[in-house]
C-alpha cells in the first residue's frame, strides 16, 4: 500500500455489550483503528463532534436516530488539511441505526475522494455493516469502496488476526 489513512469515529463510555451496558475507556472502533494503524503504519485521525453525544447510552442512541432521520450533518471539531497524499483510506465506525454515525457523513462529504480506495470497517453487536457500504458508495463519488469488515464490538480487542488477514487481502 502507498500512503494510508485510518479515519474513524468511536464511542467511549457507555456502550451496548452482550445484552447490557458497559463503560469503555476506549471505544471498540478505536481499538480496531489502532490495530490497522499498527499493521499498515498509516496515519490515524479520529473524527469528533463539537457537540458531544449524551453520556447515557440510551439517550445517545436516540440522538443518533434523530440525526439519521433528519439527515443531519453534525459539526466536527476538525478536519485534515487534505486527503490528497492518501491513496488508501480505512474508514471505521460503529453501526448506528444501520449505517455510519452522521459525523462520518460530515467528514467524508468534506473531501473529494475521487481515485481513493475506501476500506470500511464497522463495529457492531450483530448488525454487521448494515447499509453503510452502500452509503459510502453514494457519498464517496469516484472512489473505489471495497468490501468492509464487520467486527463484533465485544470481540474488537481480540480481533487482531481477523483484522490483519483482511488488511493484507488488499495488498
Amino acid at each position: 500500500m502507498n500512503k494510508t489513512l485510518i479515519v474513524y469515529y468511536s464511542r467511549k463510555g457507555e456502550n451496548y455489550w452482550n445484552g447490557s451496558i458497559k463503560d469503555l475507556s476506549k471505544g471498540n472502533t478505536e481499538v480496531v483503528a489502532e490495530m490497522i494503524q499498527e499493521i499498515t503504519g498509516g496515519d490515524l485521525f479520529e473524527v469528533d463532534t463539537i457537540n458531544p453525544y449524551a453520556k447515557d447510552y440510551h439517550t445517545c442512541t436516540e440522538e443518533a436516530k434523530k440525526e439519521l432521520q433528519n439527515n443531519d450533518r453534525p459539526e466536527l471539531k476538525g478536519y485534515l488539511d487534505s486527503l490528497e497524499p492518501y491513496d488508501t483510506i480505512f474508514v471505521g465506525y460503529p453501526n448506528w441505526w444501520g449505517t455510519m454515525p452522521m459525523a462520518m457523513f460530515t467528514f467524508l462529504e468534506h473531501y473529494d475522494l475521487s481515485g481513493k480506495r475506501i476500506l470500511p470497517f464497522c463495529t457492531n453487536e450483530g448488525s454487521g455493516m448494515g447499509n453503510s457500504e452502500q452509503d459510502l458508495k453514494k457519498i464517496c463519488k469516484g472512489a473505489s469502496v471495497e468490501k468492509g469488515l464487520p467486527i463484533r464490538g465485544t470481540q474488537a480487542a481480540n480481533s487482531r488476526k481477523t483484522v490483519e488477514t483482511w488488511v493484507k487481502s488488499f495488498g
